[in-house]
């Protein structure tokens, strides 16, 4: 399997390998949380905990760039903020406020049914 230097390239190919894909941290109370929705409602996401990953900084600063959150300092502050991010199909959905908006507006489930990831 071939190296991928660009992590832009790296989240895009990451992203389109299932119809759901979480990036995520173990210990994010708002990941944690997005996991539950989708494990509730049947879908069986796609996980990739950037904190136990040895590319996860590199990863988060390029889903960061991805959403447009661009910012120069990096702490522990913004990074926290930065996950969940969620692709469903291969397209970003966003952050955790935008999944629980399409939740709540109903446009979640024909999204994920149309990416296969619910049947029902």
């Amino acid at each position: 399997m071939e190296m991928i230097s660009d992590p832009i390239e790296r989240v895009s190919r990451l992203a389109s390998g299932s119809a759901v894909v979480i990036f995520s941290s173990s210990s994010c109370c708002m990941c944690h949380a997005v996991k539950r929705l989708f494990c509730g409602m049947g879908v069986n996401p796609t996980v990739y905990e950037l904190d136990q990953d040895p590319r996860g900084k590199e990863i988060e600063r390029a889903l960061m760039r991805i959403i447009g959150n661009n910012t120069s300092s990096y702490n522990s502050m913004s990074s926290a903020s930065a996950l969940p991010v969620v692709f469903i199909g291969g397209k970003l959905v966003g952050a955790m406020d935008r999944v629980m908006a399409s939740h709540i507006s109903g446009t979640l489930v024909p999204l994920l049914k149309e990416a296969g990831a619910l049947w029902l």
